[in-house]
């Protein structure tokens, strides 16, 4: 009686989405989104991020508010702040649709399978090490997977190193097997 038994706690698989391109990942972490942007990710949001702060010049150009020199310094240090926030939420959404197959994602899928091969290879876990507990990192996983979709509303981000993505990661075994074999047959 004094024993605690741990009872097992059901695996709650990602749920696939059909999209016009192959899902990725369902809950990529965000050093994962921030390293596969796209040059044109980084010029939406630098282009939003300014679109806040330079359309406040515009207005008070054509319609000043006569608040004097110290008036107008906070209004333009807010709508820099968030511009800033607007700028880098529209990079962040427009890389992690691609890692949701919601946009054009050649690309990152090739560097996703050069990756996780590479990290096959060195014998590395794929998606990282967590401190967490297997059933924290359900909690974490359930609770970030495809978060980018409502953005918009609550930013949340995936933070945690888990093995729940969505995506049978056996293709990423079996390409290591064709390079190994490859590499030995060609060292031979």
């Amino acid at each position: 009686m004094g024993e605690v038994q741990q009872r097992q706690r059901p695996y709650v698989p990602a749920r696939t989405l059909d999209t016009e391109f192959p899902l990725i990942d369902s809950d990529p972490h965000i050093r994962r989104v921030l390293r596969y942007a796209r040059r044109e990710d980084y010029a939406i949001g630098a282009a939003t991020a300014a679109a806040g702060p330079g359309l406040m010049l515009v207005w008070e150009r054509f319609a000043p508010s006569y608040v004097g020199k110290g008036g107008f310094a906070p209004i333009m240090r807010l709508a820099g702040v968030i511009g800033l926030t607007a700028g880098f939420l529209q990079f962040y959404n427009r890389s992690i649709f691609r890692f949701y197959g919601f946009s054009e994602n050649q690309r990152e899928r090739e560097m996703d399978m050069r990756e996780m091969v590479d990290k096959v290879k060195r014998n590395e876990p794929l998606y990282g090490t967590s401190s967490l507990s297997p059933y924290m990192q359900g909690v974490a996983s359930r609770n970030s997977r495809y978060a980018g979709v409502w953005l918009h509303i609550i930013p949340w981000f995936n933070f945690v190193n888990h093995e729940q993505h969505g995506v049978e990661t056996a293709k990423y075994y079996q390409q290591a097997e064709r390079e190994l074999e490859a590499e030995r047959t060609n060292t031979q």
